[in-house]
């Protein structure tokens, strides 16, 4: 397969996996936010939510102060942001349109009517009329993008580069999520005394599972108040949760192993090896050793994975 090729279809599924991933974050803040609580705690969720996606300099460059609707409008509909929902969902769109011979009709037809349409809700004031309701959008929007491209591409070498794509922008984003999330809590609520921070813990964690659609799934699983640690075991460990770190390591290779070359061998080593630490992995040895160390050479790797395969299997830089 041309390495162009495969580049676009790679960015097309990281791009609309990325704005499905913002809008996902978005809104459990936004849920968080119409809980009681101080303003000072309202700011360091906001903040933690920009540092997560390593957007704080930019903001603070463009808008000084943190406030939420100037936050929500930053991370939404500001293209001068190249990591808004407004500018992932065109730049899927513009690698789509580059590749628009190696897509089916469906999938094409997805990802440009998800563009247009997102322009005709930003147009209409949909976003700053019902928040909440437009996350749900981005988030169903993605998922029929990748239902469809399942539903009817060939299971050829085009498939793979999609879900690869797909699955290490995941893996990235919940690890971030988990670590601004626990970093928050643990300075604030965790392991919470009073009755009043308990149940702030209960829908802190509750909107936390939420946010990447595990809320059920931990009260099948776990059958058992929330626990933190149990919130981390299931986002990180559990290979049975779809957007687990585990779940995620193990599409990336086997994803890897369909498209391998002669030179992606060490590339395909190192993702091995990091899909073994996290199945052998224990939440108790993690959380002792620290998580946000964990998760922070988490991302490195999964950083340095993501341009080996730009440089094993991609369009090189320069080109």
């Amino acid at each position: 397969m041309l390495s162009r090729t495969a580049d676009h279809l790679y960015w097309m599924s990281r791009y609309t996996e990325r704005a499905e991933n913002t809008a996902r974050m978005l809104d459990v803040n936004y849920q968080t936010s119409l809980l009681p609580q101080s303003a000072a705690v309202a700011q360091v969720g906001w903040q933690g939510l920009l540092s997560i996606s390593e957007l704080l300099p930019a903001y603070a460059a463009k808008h000084g102060d943190i406030e939420q609707q100037r936050v929500m409008e930053f991370m939404v509909k500001d293209e001068s942001n190249p990591s808004s929902i407004v500018s992932c969902l065109k730049a899927a769109r513009e690698n789509a349109r580059a590749v628009r011979g190696s897509l089916t009709t469906e999938a094409w037809e997805t990802q440009n009517q998800t563009w247009l349409e997102v322009n005709r809700m930003i147009k209409a004031r949909e976003f700053e009329r019902d928040p909440g309701q437009f996350f749900e959008w981005v988030k169903f929007r993605s998922h029929l993008s990748r239902g469809v491209t399942v539903g009817t591409m060939l299971m050829d070498e085009a498939l793979h580069f999609m879900r690869l794509g797909t699955f290490l922008e995941r893996a990235d984003n919940t690890a971030r999520l988990v670590d601004v999330k626990f970093h928050a809590v643990q300075s604030d609520f965790f392991g919470a005394a009073s009755e009043k921070d308990q149940e702030y813990d209960f829908y802190h964690w509750s909107a936390i599972l939420r946010s990447v659609s595990a809320f059920e799934i931990y009260r099948k699983v776990y059958r058992d108040v929330i626990k933190p640690e149990r919130v981390a075991d299931l986002l990180i460990l559990r290979p049975d949760m779809p957007r687990s770190l585990h779940a995620s390591l193990n599409e990336v290779v086997q994803n890897l192993a369909s498209v391998a070359n002669d030179q992606s061998s060490e590339t395909q080593r190192r993702a091995g090896k990091l899909r073994a630490d996290l199945q052998y992995g224990d939440i108790d040895e993690i959380l002792a050793t620290g998580l946000h160390a964990y998760l922070t050479q988490f991302l490195d790797r999964v950083n340095e994975l993501g341009v080996r395969i730009s440089r094993d299997f991609l369009v090189p830089a320069h080109a």
